[in-house]
C-alpha cells in the first residue's frame, strides 16, 4: 500500500506550470481589469424621475411609455427621497384592502400618490463607485438598481440590465475567458 503523500507526484506538489512557455503577464493580460470600472461608465445618465406628489397613475405611465422599471422619486427641492419600482405599483394594483377601499381602481391610480407607495429607504452609490462594490450591493439587498448620487442629486441609475449589457460585453471580449491560442487541452 503507498503512502497517501507518495500518491501526490512531485510535478503536482511543486505545481509546476502545465504550458511552461506561457508568463504570468500573457494571463493577467486576460483578467478582470485591476484598476475597476467606475459606475460612472455604466450608469443611465439623467434618469427618469418623478415628484412625490405625482399620482401613483403618472408613474405607471411614464413607466410604461419609457419600458422602464425604476424611477427615483424627488421632493420639492430636486432631493432624492426614494424610489418607485413596478413592483411598488404591482403590490398596490393587487392589494386586496385598497382594492375594497377604493373600489375602482381607475379611481386608485388618480388619489393615491408616489409619497404612499414609494420605497423611502433609496439605496444609492457615488460615481466614482467601482461595479463591483455596486453588484455585490445588489445582489446582497437583492434590488434592481442603484440611484447614482452627487451632492444629494441624483445623476444617474445603475440597473440590473447595464451589469449584465458590460458583463456580456466582457465575455465578448475574451476578459474571463482563456485565450484561443492556449488549445482545446487545457
Amino acid at each position: 500500500m503507498r503512502h497517501p503523500k507518495r500518491a501526490i507526484t512531485r510535478e503536482i506538489r511543486t505545481r509546476r506550470p502545465k504550458h511552461p512557455g506561457r508568463q504570468a503577464d500573457e494571463v493577467e493580460a486576460q483578467m478582470w481589469p485591476e484598476k475597476g470600472i467606475q459606475v460612472r461608465e455604466l450608469m443611465t445618465r439623467s434618469p427618469i424621475t418623478i415628484r412625490w406628489d405625482a399620482t401613483i397613475g403618472a408613474a405607471w405611465k411614464l413607466m410604461r411609455d419609457r419600458k422602464i422599471r425604476h424611477i427615483p422619486v424627488l421632493d420639492g427641492e430636486g432631493n432624492l427621497v426614494g424610489i418607485v419600482t413596478d413592483r411598488d405599483l404591482r403590490q398596490v394594483i393587487f392589494e386586496p384592502s385598497i382594492q375594497e377601499q377604493l373600489g375602482n381602481l381607475g379611481r386608485a391610480f388618480n388619489i393615491l400618490t408616489v409619497k404612499e407607495v414609494m420605497t423611502w429607504g433609496v439605496v444609492s452609490v457615488r460615481p466614482e463607485s467601482d461595479i463591483r462594490l455596486a453588484a455585490r450591493l445588489m445582489h446582497e439587498q437583492k434590488i434592481g438598481a442603484l440611484v447614482v448620487v452627487e451632492d444629494g442629486k441624483a445623476v444617474g441609475i445603475l440597473t440590473e440590465i447595464d451589469l449584465l449589457k458590460a458583463f456580456a460585453d466582457f465575455l465578448e471580449a475574451g476578459v474571463v475567458s482563456k485565450p484561443e491560442r492556449w488549445g482545446p487541452e487545457w
